[in-house]
């Protein structure tokens, strides 16, 4: 066994353990308390295990859960930004860059290097894993919304165009997917938890 490589694989392991602590504003299904990001992630992975067949493109699943595995432990440095928080979107991508660059530093250089080209691949939104990932990321957050009542959503104010501007993209990881999406969407703006438009 290489001493030093193990050392340094255990010291991220624990590291990233710190992604528990970083709440979302999503809240758990069924009204219960916020999630935190690894659940989020969590979620995230069974769900694309389970929906895979509903990818536009075939996928590398193994490839695809591992980056949904790692998307947001960069979080643990930079913090969640919540999906409709405009001022906290202009200083993310900044934030991020640092964190990743601390944290996949961590690693054994080869391991952290892969880790980071699989957290930008996420980012560049271009492989159809990346895409499919994306509509986890986004599909995960509406699902909770709509098990909630809409809670999140009406305690934010946001409004039916936040939602599809954030998704405009989610029809290329899985077009059935945003479809289904679409419908939840649609019942909420009816049942008053999205706005149609901006209220002054």
């Amino acid at each position: 066994m290489d001493q030093e490589r193990f050392e340094k694989q255990l010291r991220f392991i624990l590291e990233v353990d710190r992604e528990k602590n970083i709440l979302r504003q999503t809240h758990l299904s069924g009204g219960g308390r916020q999630e935190n990001d690894a659940e989020h992630a969590w979620h995230m992975a069974v769900m694309a295990y389970l929906l895979r067949e509903y990818a536009n493109e075939p996928i590398d699943l193994a490839k695809t859960m591992m980056m949904i595995l790692i998307h947001d432990v960069v979080e643990i440095d930079a913090g969640d930004t919540y999906a409709y928080d405009e001022a906290g979107a202009a200083t993310q991508r900044e934030r991020e860059e640092a964190a990743a660059e601390r944290l996949f530093g961590l690693l054994p250089e080869d391991q952290g290097r892969e880790l980071r080209e699989l957290f930008e691949e996420f980012e560049a939104y271009e492989t159809a894993e990346a895409r499919f990932a994306h509509t986890m990321d986004n599909f995960q957050p509406l699902m909770l919304n709509d098990s909630n009542g809409g809670g999140d959503w009406r305690a934010h104010g946001v409004r039916r165009s936040q939602v599809e501007k954030r998704n405009e993209k989610t029809g290329t990881g899985s077009e059935k997917i945003w479809d289904y999406m679409q419908k939840i969407i649609e019942k909420n703006v009816q049942k008053g938890n999205l706005l149609e438009e901006k209220e002054d």
